[in-house]
């Protein structure tokens, strides 16, 4: 499974860094992303490094997956490139959850939900 995670060095993407290497999820690859400000980080994953990289028209070309910690704003710019590469958004913050084609999954009651997407999938937090 090739992944990205998109604001890696927030609160949030590095909680999703941790929780992919705590499950041990097969990732043949993955992809960091962040604002320029952060980039050039390198953060560890499976006691590896990986440079942070700024968003470019080419970042997501290749990746299966690609989780979203980032704000409503950036999300919906980082979208066209996301689907342009066929990957599939795994977003959460709120700018699709009140879509009614973007499933709003909780893993534990509705997971199956995951399986109808449309290219996005939403996740609640602690304001939904």
């Amino acid at each position: 499974m090739k992944i990205g995670i998109l604001g890696a060095t927030g609160a949030v993407g590095r909680q999703m860094l941790e929780c992919i290497e705590e499950q041990n999820l097969a990732v043949d690859e993955l992809r960091l992303f962040s604002s320029p400000r952060s980039a050039g980080r390198v953060l560890s994953f499976h006691g590896e490094g990986i440079t942070v990289q700024v968003v470019d028209e080419h970042s997501f070309e290749g990746l299966d997956y690609v989780l979203g910690a980032v704000s409503n704003a950036l999300t919906k710019e980082y979208l066209p490139l996301i689907q342009k590469a066929n990957a599939v958004l795994i977003d959460n913050s709120s700018a699709f959850r009140l879509q009614d084609d973007v499933p709003l999954v909780v893993p534990e009651i509705n997971g199956d939900d995951a399986l109808h997407h449309h290219g996005i999938i939403s996740n609640p937090n602690c304001s939904t």
